[in-house]
């Protein structure tokens, strides 16, 4: 996508091409919080969370999120 804000762009990686519902299923069940459940003041300690552009929620422990995600990335 072209006009990507300066600080998102230097700050994530961006990948194409995937299906966005199996990994939507995969963060409602591993406790992403989404919005309804968070008040305002927790956002800044949190990570956000995003699906082909989308905020979906926050969590609270990335890492553990991030090896997950690649562990059953490389299962499959």
């Amino acid at each position: 996508a072209c006009g990507l804000v300066k600080n998102l762009a230097l700050m994530v990686y961006i990948t194409v091409g995937s299906a966005a519902n199996p990994i939507l299923e995969f963060l409602e069940e591993w406790s992403t919080e989404n919005f309804e459940e968070i008040s305002p003041a927790v956002i800044p300690q949190s990570t956000k969370i995003f699906v082909n552009g989308c905020w979906v929620g926050i969590h609270r422990n990335p890492e553990l999120l991030v090896k997950t995600l690649r562990q059953l990335r490389r299962q499959v």
